[in-house]
């Protein structure tokens, strides 16, 4: 085991809270605390969830008999905050603000910082996040759309995304500064970046853009959605959830377990069959389309997230993709590592801590 720096990680989801103690790369204790939808329906905004994330890591701490005055650094996930580079980036108190007002969107990743800022301010450690999910990288010609009013935006799937890259780059000999990628993130949310040189520099909005997802709607014809939102006279509110949760394969076929979809199609449904390759044929088409941006000039194509792990998925991408550049595959997220490995760079002095 290596007896290295002691880091606490948190990581705030969805409908789960993940808390590691990590010695170094290896975690010590670890615990991944899930939530009801029941369990969080009572909470109108993320600041009401606080109280109820934060009592939970501290139960963590106590039931494994991990002293805080110990802990030489807190990491978290980061939120939708403001869109900056990739980096650590020290927690404050503007930081938390703008997360808990959802100034810049709604998700739970944003309650992660609060709770670090509360434990540094106890016990005088320092917290930072790492590659938030607001890491904005974006070259000015990424950031055209079609009409003046409305800017491309960067929201991706960075934390997984850049550790893929660096994984990818050691196999290489080379550092995450020295390589061009393309990685798509698959999962319940799928975003696919162009990596040039340690900068994502393109990249598919990971809520409003790119393929369909098991829960997400992706790209839509502009000129149908605008008359399905007419015609289907659903609240702001409701609408974002048929496209952004309730999209997809959920959507089409009443589930995201791209699993049980499988099943379905060994079992002869052809419906789940043309809308797995579907998804499969807009994940390729985004790779492909990154792979532009880089010029053509890609040292590898990196499949990472939860959905990596399906044999069924790979073989279709590949099928298409194959001919743009190696292949590697890097199944899951291993956030947890990723945020500690951010926090030994600045603890061993490889990496500063930006101002946010």
């Amino acid at each position: 085991m290596d007896n290295g720096n002691r880091l606490l990680v948190i990581n705030v989801g969805s409908t789960s809270t993940k808390v590691a103690f990590f010695r170094g790369r290896e975690p010590v204790a670890l615990e991944n605390i899930r939530y009801s939808s029941e369990d969080l329906a009572r909470f109108s905004s993320l600041a009401e969830q606080l109280p109820l994330r934060e009592e939970d890591v501290v139960k963590f701490l106590e039931k494994n008999g991990i002293d805080l005055k110990e802990v030489e650094m807190v990491v978290s996930r980061g939120g939708l905050g403001r869109p900056a580079p990739a980096g650590a980036y020290k927690v404050d108190e503007a930081m938390c603000r703008d997360l808990l007002e959802e100034k810049y969107g709604r998700h739970p990743s944003g309650l992660g910082p609060s709770i670090t800022l509360d434990f540094s301010k106890k016990y005088g450690m320092p917290a930072i996040v790492i590659d938030p999910p607001s890491t904005d990288e974006l070259e000015p010609l990424a950031r055209v759309s079609g009409i003046p009013e409305i800017e491309r935006r960067s929201i991706a799937h960075a934390l997984n995304q850049k550790m893929a890259a660096r994984r990818y780059a050691a196999k290489l000999g080379k550092k995450y500064e020295e390589i061009n990628v393309v990685v798509a993130h698959l999962g319940g949310g799928v975003s696919i970046g162009a990596h040039r040189m340690g900068r994502m520099v393109d990249c598919t909005h990971g809520l409003s853009e790119g393929p369909l997802t098991p829960e997400r709607a992706g790209a839509l014809p502009t000129l149908e959605l605008l008359d399905f939102a007419a015609s289907s006279k659903l609240e702001r509110k409701q609408l974002q959830t048929r496209l952004v949760g309730q999209g997809g394969l959920a959507a089409y076929l009443g589930t995201t377990d791209a699993k049980k979809v499988e099943e379905m199609i060994r079992g002869g449904d052809k419906k789940a069959e043309l809308i797995f390759e579907a998804m499969a044929y807009q994940i390729s088409k985004d790779i492909g389309a990154m792979t532009t941006v880089l010029k053509g000039k890609v040292d590898g194509v990196i499949l990472t997230g939860g959905l990596a792990y399906s044999k069924m998925l790979r073989g279709l991408i590949e099928e298409r993709v194959g001919f743009l550049a190696p292949l590697f595959v890097y199944p899951g997220e291993d956030e947890m590592l990723a945020l500690a490995e951010g926090g030994l760079r600045v603890l061993r002095g490889e990496e500063e801590v930006k101002a946010y």
